[in-house]
């Protein structure tokens, strides 16, 4: 007897192998032919290949992550959650044996599936909106400095607006940047959607945030901006997976998914947002267009702190149209210091942001970072949407700051009198000898970009930990020390970050805190630590998420802390074992501590934890390290693990 099996587990790292290895162990020990596919944090390991499946006799996904299975269609497939592969993985194989498995069909799910489908710990709408949003940030970085780029080197002023000449390549490459631009709001509803029903909602999504974006199906010239992309995408989601849901019969399954499904969603979700959602919008959005038309003269710092909120709020959606909008047709009318303060808010979100990434690192991750970059470069040429990311991935604290910022900027410029010629923003626009009186045009520009700045880091949690500073220590020689210990360490083995002062064969602690505390003592002793207190707070979080008890008498509690100066390992071992809280309810005797700064978690975490997971399946080698009575034969032994 042939059986695949695939395993798989939401972070792709201790539970993925350990379900591979008893699953491998398992059929070995039943007389079973058996190859394990590893869907991991490094990517698809032993992968099953067509042959393979087309001689198997049946198929085992113990996963705890979306699998696709579509590739199995017609063969016996048991659906298990990753802790039924490393619990049970005999009982698994035996049911194969028996024959007691039903055959897959496309979009069909047998009870063992609904069984052993595992919930996310995570804010499910957090998620699906993150998924949206990874796919949406390379269009607005691809499409806003591809325009960027070509206003600056292919712009020319003209009484209507920057113009870029028709036979230019440069009207090539802004084009193609409008095109990315195009795509944003579509693809964020589509991969929300994606996120909620798989990918029938796809479809679906990308028809909504569509319609959601052109607001010519619903009388708006503005639209809805990335907020009613928002609004398309769960909408489209949840309809999909709601039809999805509705039984049909067994000839009609096979094309739900491909036919039904994104039809009747699409028409739904366009229909609702023609009809029902787009309309009132553009009433709203015309009202608010003559509302600022008859706010101009006595009542202009009160006209400039609306039109600064409104160019922030949604960064580039409907609010931020109707205000641009306004703004351009006052230009026609000769009023040009209307779209003076419009043009200095329109860059104070997106520089605000980057310039916020800059001064206070520690409060952003890597990507973060790498966003600011791409937002401050886009806010220069006036391209508000650089901001969408950081908004849409912490909004309460983000859109409160840009919009302060623009507000400021706004009134600081309208009772500057900066006016402004050309139907744009941004620094580009005074750069370009488009606007009156540029020296308060930059003031109003700098002082509300700093507004933004320090707001979004004041309300911004505190990621990091500040390296302690020694009396009569230079803090530049601090600096230096913390960027040089936070790079990545090449690890080939574990004694690269395992010592003998970092080993205690005998732990002292009988509680789980105890343990934990005390093997924080050993980095501490050893230098390994800015901060302990920072480092057992991201320890407990890391329990708090589920239990690093892995079974078989195994815990492995691990953290990623900036309060940690380079990634090492603590081993301790609990003869009597400490209550780990494990998958089988065995007692923690082995227990590796690890911990990683921030900064190298990605590859250096991932890699420490892979390497123990395999080692650690070997039962002979468990007992081995149960045996040793000494740290110099722990070394011994823990430098097999590599």
């Amino acid at each position: 007897m042939k059986i695949l099996a695939i395993t798989a587990c939401p972070v792709g790292i201790a539970h993925t192998y350990m379900a591979a290895e008893n699953l491998q162990k398992a059929g070995e020990e039943l007389g079973v032919d058996i190859k394990v596919e590893t869907q991991g944090s490094i990517g698809v390991e032993n992968a099953l290949t067509e042959q393979d499946i087309k001689e198997a006799d049946g198929i085992i996904i113990a996963a705890d992550k979306e699998v696709p299975k579509e590739r199995f269609i017609g063969k016996k497939v048991i659906i298990a959650g990753v802790k039924e592969g490393i619990r049970n993985p005999h009982e698994l194989i035996k049911r194969l044996q028996n024959g007691d498995v039903p055959v897959y069909r496309a979009e069909l799910k047998s009870a063992d599936e609904i069984k052993g489908e595992r919930k996310s710990k995570e804010n499910p709408i957090y998620k699906h909106l993150m998924n949206g949003v990874s796919y949406m940030v390379p269009f607005i970085v691809v499409g806003g400095l591809l325009i960027a780029l070509a206003l600056t080197l292919g712009g020319e002023q003209t009484p209507g607006g920057i113009v870029i000449p028709e036979d230019s390549i440069w009207k090539q490459i802004e084009s193609l940047g409008g095109t990315a631009f195009m795509f944003m709001v579509p693809i964020l509803a589509g991969f929300i959607a994606v996120s909620i029903a798989d990918r029938p909602g796809l479809v679906p999504g990308m028809i909504g945030g569509y319609i959601a974006a052109n607001g010519s199906f619903y009388g708006s010239e503005a639209g809805a901006g990335f907020i009613g992309g928002i609004i398309a995408g769960f909408l489209a989601g949840y309809i999909a997976l709601g039809i999805k849901k509705i039984k049909v019969p067994k000839a009609i399954q096979p094309v739900m998914p491909i036919i039904f499904i994104p039809i009747v969603s699409s028409v739904i979700v366009g229909l609702l947002f023609i009809f029902v959602i787009g309309a009132p919008v553009a009433q709203v959005f015309e009202g608010l267009t003559s509302m600022l038309a008859g706010m101009q003269g006595a009542s202009s710092i009160l006209l400039a702190l609306i039109l600064g909120a409104m160019i922030a709020v949604d960064m580039g959606g409907p609010f931020n149209k109707v205000a641009f909008l306004f703004g351009s047709a006052m230009i026609a009318e000769g009023n040009y210091e209307i779209m003076g303060p419009i043009a200095v808010a329109i860059g104070i979100p997106p520089i605000g942001m980057g310039l916020a990434t800059f001064i206070n690192k520690k409060k952003y991750l890597p990507n973060e970072r790498e966003a600011g970059k791409a937002s401050f470069t886009m806010g220069l040429f006036g391209i508000t949407e650089g901001a969408i990311p950081f908004a849409a991935q912490d909004p309460l604290r983000v859109i409160p700051s840009i919009m302060a910022g623009s507000m400021v900027g706004s009134v600081i410029a309208m009772i500057g009198n900066v006016g402004n010629k050309v139907a744009h923003g941004g620094p580009i626009v005074a750069i370009l000898g488009a606007v009156d009186n540029v020296v308060m045009f930059f003031i109003a520009a700098i002082v509300g970009v700093l507004v933004t700045a320090f707001m979004v880091n004041a309300l911004k949690k505190e990621v990091a930990v500040d390296v302690p500073v020694k009396k009569g220590t230079d803090k530049r020689e601090v600096a230096a020390t913390k960027e040089e210990t936070d790079e990545a360490v090449e690890i080939t083995k574990l004694t690269d970050i395992v010592s003998e002062e970092l080993i205690s064969t005998d732990l002292l602690g009988e509680t789980q805190d105890e343990v934990i505390d005390e093997l924080i003592q050993k980095f501490e002793k050893a230098g390994i630590l800015y901060s302990k207190e920072e480092y057992k707070k991201a320890i407990l979080e890391r329990e708090a998420q589920s239990s690093t008890g892995l079974g078989m008498n195994i815990a492995l509690p691990h953290g990623k802390s900036n309060a940690v100066k380079r990634p090492a390992v603590a081993f301790g071992i609990k003869r009597s074992g400490v209550d780990w809280n494990s998958l089988d309810g065995t007692d923690a005797k082995l227990i590796f501590m690890i911990a990683v700064p921030e900064q190298s978690a990605g590859d250096a975490h991932l890699k420490i934890l892979q390497m123990l997971s395999r080692k650690l399946m070997d039962e002979n080698f468990r007992e081995k390290l149960l045996k040793v009575n000494s740290k110099s034969e722990a070394i011994i032994l823990l430098d097999e693990i590599q």
